[in-house]
C-alpha cells in the first residue's frame, strides 16, 4: 500500500528504545532522595509584564520536537498571559535521571515527559502536582479517555500526571514470507502455541529468515512483551497483599513459550539496547513476524514491506495486549506556574491538539473523542493495520504504578534473557526473578 510520507527511522521520535528503562530505571530510582526534595514554591512565576513562563522538558527529538514546538507556538499565541518555554531538559530516555537530580537540588521544570513505568517513583516527591481535580473539570470528560490512558497516570487512586502518548502491541506480519512458505496469515483468536509453530514454519536458516524476534538485553523493551502472556494466564505483576510478585507460576509458563522459540532457533535475539537491529531485520525482509506497536508502521511503509497487522496471540483465545502510555508530569514551582501548566496540559490533551500530536509521533488517540475526529479517520484509512492497534485498546492493560516496578522489571528482564540464550530453564529463571523481586517489594516505600 502507499501510506503517508514518513520521515526516516532515525528522524522519528524513538518509541521503541524508550519502552523502557528497566535496569537503568532501577538504578536511577535510588540516585537521589525524591521524598526529600524541596521546590521553589515562593516564586509564583509572574513576570513584570504579567506573563507566566512554564518551563517544559518535552524529551522529544527531530519530528517529535518539531511537533511539540509547533503546538507550543500555537498555545502561546492563544494564551497571551502564558509563555511555554520548550527549550530545556534532555531526551526522554535520560529524563528520569535528570528529574531525580533536579528534584534533589530544588531546581526543576514545571512539566516534563515521564515514562509511565517511572511515574510511581517520581510521584513520591511532594513537588509532583495532583491533577485529579484538573482532569475532572477538563473540557473532554475523563471517562472518554481510554482506560490505559487513565490507569497509567493514576497512583494510589490519585491522578498524578496527564497522559502524553498511547500505544499497544500487536503482530506485524510480512505477507511475502508467509506466502513463500505457504503459511496463512494468522487471525484474531490465535494462540501462543500457534505463534511458536508459525515462527518455526517460517524460519529459513539458509536464507537467513527468522520467524520472529525478541529484545535480548533485559531492559523494559525485553520485559513488557511478556506481561500480556502473564496476565492471560491469570498472573499479576504484584500480588494482592503487595508483599510479593503475582506471577510465580504464570511467569514460568510464559517463559516456556519463550524457551520454545529459542529451542527452535526461530527467534532473532537483538543483543543491543533499543531493538533497532531486530526491527531492521524485519524491515529488510528477513523476519516474518514482529511484535511491535503503531510507531513502527511508518518505517514498515517506507521500507515497502507488504504487511498485515494481527492482534497478539493468547493462551485463552481472549483478546489481550499491553499498552505503554507515557505521561506529562507537573511540578510545583508556585501557584501561578502550576495554574499555567495545568492550562497548557489541559489544552494539549484536547482532541484538536492530541490528533496532530498522535499523527506526527506514531501514537494512538488518548481519548475516544480524538478517535472520532475526521483527521484520525483519514489517518486510519491511509495506514493499513492502524485500526488493529486502536481496537486492541479495548482490552489493553498497563503495568502497575508501583515504586518497586523497576526492580521487578530488571529481575524479569534477566530471566527472559537467560531463557532466550539457553542459560537457564524457565523454572530456574523464574525462581531467581521471584527472589529478587520479592526482596524489592519488602522495602518500605
Amino acid at each position: 500500500m502507499t501510506g503517508p510520507q514518513s520521515p526516516t527511522p532515525h528522524e522519528r521520535p524513538s518509541r521503541r528504545a524508550l519502552l523502557r528503562g528497566g535496569a537503568a530505571v532501577a538504578a536511577a530510582a535510588g540516585a537521589a532522595p525524591l521524598l526529600a526534595a524541596c521546590g521553589d514554591g515562593a516564586n509564583d512565576g509572574v513576570g513584570k509584564d504579567g506573563k507566566v513562563t512554564v518551563e517544559l522538558w518535552h524529551g522529544q527529538t527531530d519530528v517529535g520536537k518539531a511537533a511539540m514546538e509547533t503546538l507550543v507556538k500555537q498555545f502561546n499565541s492563544e494564551h497571551p498571559k502564558i509563555r511555554v518555554d520548550p527549550g530545556g531538559g534532555v531526551l526522554a530516555d535520560s529524563m528520569l535521571q535528570k528529574i531525580t537530580a533536579a528534584l534533589a537540588s530544588g531546581s526543576y521544570p514545571d512539566m516534563a515527559y515521564i515514562f509511565g513505568s517511572d511515574l510511581a517513583s517520581v510521584a513520591r516527591s511532594p513537588q509532583v502536582v495532583d491533577l485529579t481535580e484538573t482532569v475532572k473539570h477538563a473540557p473532554t470528560p475523563w471517562s472518554r479517555f481510554w482506560a490505559p490512558s487513565r490507569a497509567a497516570v493514576t497512583v494510589n487512586g490519585k491522578v498524578r500526571a496527564a497522559p502524553a502518548v498511547l500505544d499497544a502491541l500487536a503482530v506485524v506480519c510480512n505477507r511475502k514470507i508467509f506466502a513463500a512458505a505457504g503459511v496463512p496469515i494468522p487471525k484474531a483468536g490465535w494462540t501462543w502455541q500457534d505463534f511458536v509453530e508459525t515462527a518455526k514454519a517460517l524460519t529459513d536458516k539458509g536464507a537467513g529468515v527468522f520467524g520472529t524476534g525478541w529484545p535480548g538485553v533485559g531492559d523494559e523493551d525485553t520485559v513488557w512483551r511478556l506481561w500480556p502472556m502473564v496476565w492471560d494466564l491469570g498472573g499479576e505483576v504484584v500480588n494482592k497483599s503487595g508483599n510479593g510478585i503475582g506471577f510465580a507460576d504464570s511467569g514460568v509458563k510464559a517463559l516456556e513459550t519463550v524457551a520454545a522459540l529459542a529451542k527452535d532457533k526461530s527467534v532473532y535475539i537483538d543483543p543491543k539496547p533499543g531493538s533497532e537491529q531486530m526491527y531492521q531485520v524485519f524491515l529488510s525482509g528477513r523476519m516474518a513476524m514482529s511484535i511491535t506497536g503503531p510507531w513502527q508502521l511508518p518505517d514498515v511503509i517506507q521500507a515497502k514491506v507488504d504487511y498485515e497487522v494481527v492482534p497478539l496471540p493468547s493462551y485463552s483465545g481472549r483478546p489481550m495486549t499491553i499498552s505503554g502510555p507515557d505521561t506529562w508530569t507537573l511540578f510545583d514551582n508556585g501557584s501561578a506556574r502550576v495554574a499555567a501548566a495545568r492550562t497548557f496540559v489541559t489544552w494539549l490533551n484536547q482532541p484538536a491538539q492530541d490528533v496532530r500530536w498522535d499523527i506526527k509521533t506514531g501514537s494512538l488517540p488518548l481519548s475516544r473523542a480524538t478517535q472520532a475526529l475526521p483527521q484520525w479517520t483519514a489517518q486510519t484509512k491511509k495506514t493499513k493495520g492502524l485500526t488493529v492497534f486502536t481496537t486492541a485498546l479495548d482490552t489493553a492493560r498497563v503495568r502497575p504504578n508501583h515504586a518497586a516496578y523497576p526492580q521487578i522489571s530488571a529481575a524479569l528482564g534477566q530471566a527472559i534473557v537467560s531463557v532466550l540464550l539457553g542459560r537457564s530453564t524457565p523454572a530456574k529463571a523464574m525462581h531467581d526473578c521471584a527472589r529478587q523481586s520479592n526482596a524489592a517489594l519488602l522495602i518500605p516505600r
